[in-house]
This record gives structure tokens, sequence and C-alpha cells, in this order.
């Protein structure tokens, strides 16, 4: 029997390659249409299979208050989600993906140190390294030069997918599937208010062609959530969320080998160091 560990390991880990994925596919496909309809059609996909795998899998609904964490999930992460979408669309994949990332890890690691001890000292001089990763990827010496208001999608995105993992750990439990349904069923809805209620964002239906990668982004990131959820339930808060967010390392190297997208050797160094700062904090 495999340890559950070396399960929540596994799950992370796997978390961390489908949502870098999905990072990937929907910043192509935000470049290439409406970023609000990439959202928009990336969160149908997951309204519609969440149920579907409920029932495969013979899930019950768990009680109202798990529910509420998953409705609060979808606010946090859809959130998130915009403001990446958008900071991939105006940034380099490179950049804002490793930045978010290093964010939504250390918010949900200090929930942790409160709720499930003070982490080790490895950990520790985990965020070190973080703080530097940042450092070198905001002040490279050569490449286009990356200003503090270009941080600014990461950052809040990296604080609503923060949160998303927080509200996750609250219900996986229980139940998953259920609680990612509402999730995603109450970010639509959401969504859709916003978009009444503020006139001046536009959905425009995507074009054929570039459909099938939103429903492709779609799909990597119910996958992240779904993994994601697993390896909350089988270890730590902070382990999970330190493995999940190595996705940078799968956003990058697809930006790179596909994109041909270059990086100056300081950022090289920063996205180093994020993912050096990801392992120590695993450890």
């Amino acid at each position: 029997m495999i340890p559950v560990e070396l399960m929540a390991i596994f799950f992370g880990l796997a978390s961390a390659v489908s949502w870098g994925a999905g990072d990937f596919t929907g910043g192509c496909a935000s470049r290439r249409t409406n970023v609000y309809s990439v959202v928009l059609v990336t969160q149908i996909v997951g309204v519609v299979l969440f149920p579907i795998l409920a029932f495969v899998f013979s899930e019950n609904l768990p009680p109202l208050s798990k529910l509420v964490w998953g409705c609060l999930a979808g606010f946090f992460g859809t959130s998130g989600l915009l403001a990446l979408y958008q900071g991939l669309v105006e940034g380099k994949m490179g950049i804002v993906a490793p930045v978010a990332a290093v964010i939504s890890a250390i918010v949900p690691v200090i929930y942790s140190a409160f709720y499930e001890g003070f982490p080790e000292i490895l950990r520790i001089a985990g965020f070190i390294f973080a703080f530097i990763a940042v450092w070198f990827i905001v002040s490279m010496d050569n490449g286009p030069k990356v200003k503090i208001n270009d941080l600014k999608y990461p950052l809040i995105a990296g604080m609503g997918f923060g949160l998303f993992f927080i509200s996750i750990d609250n219900f996986s439990e229980t139940a998953i599937f259920w609680p990612l349904a509402f999730a995603r069923g109450t970010a639509l809805l959401m969504f859709l208010v916003f978009v009444i209620l503020t006139g001046s964002v536009k959905v425009k239906p995507p074009s054929i062609d570039v459909l099938p990668v939103i429903v492709l982004a779609g799909l990597f990131n119910t996958g992240g959530g779904t993994f994601f959820a697993l390896a909350s339930e089988a270890g730590r808060l902070d382990i999970t969320t330190i493995l999940s967010s190595l996705s940078p390392g799968a956003t990058v190297l697809l930006a790179y080998f596909i994109l041909k997208e270059k990086l100056a050797p300081r950022q090289w160094l920063g996205v180093a160091s994020a993912l050096f700062a990801i392992i120590l904090m695993s450890i």
C-alpha cells in the first residue's frame, strides 16, 4: 500500500503539471481572443465535468458548510485566474507564472503555520529564496525591464490562488467533486454578474480554431483542482501547496520550447530560485 505522504506528494506534483499546462494553454488562447471569453469557457468546462465526476465516483453531497467553502474557493480562484490571464496577456509567461506561484504558496504556508504548526527551518529558508526569486525577476540587467507595476496582476493572482488553496483544504476531507462543482458554479455566476454590472467588459464568442485550446485549458485546470484536493486530503496544506506551485516549471518549459520565448539570465536565475524555494519548503 502506498504511504499517505507519498500519495500527497504524487497528487501535488500532478496538480502542478496540470495547472502549469492550463496556464500555458490559457495564456496562448488569451493572446488570440478576448481574455474574458477564455475565463468563461474554462469555467463552463468545470461546471460540466465536476458533477459528472461526482456521480461517477458516487460522491454524496457534503454538509452545507463545506459547500460554502466551495463557493469561497470559486470566488478566490476566479479572481486569481482573471488576474493571471490578464498578466499573461500583458507580460511574459516565464515571469508572470512564477511570481504568482510564489505568492500563492506563501499565503497558505502562513495559514498552515497557525493551524498545523510552525514550519521547520528549511521551509523558512524557502521563504527567503522565494523573496530573492521575486527580486531577481524584477531587477534583471538584460532584456526588457520589468517594472513594479508589471507585477500587479501576478500579485493579485497569487493572493487569489492562495486563498483558493485554503478554501479547498477546508472541504477536501469530506468531499471533493461536489464542493469543486459549487466552486465553479459560483465562479461562473459571479463572472456573469460582473460582466452585466460593469457593462464595459465584452465577452466575444471565441473562433472555432481557438475554442479547442480554451477547452483544453479548462480540462487542465479541472485536473489541477482535483489533484490538489486529493493532495490536501492526504497531507499538510503547506506541503501540498508548495508542490502544486511547481506549476511554473511546466509553464516556462512549454513557453520556452513551443513559443521560443527568451528570458534574461537574471530572470532564469529568479525562476530557478523560485523553484528551489518551493523544493526547500516541501522537504
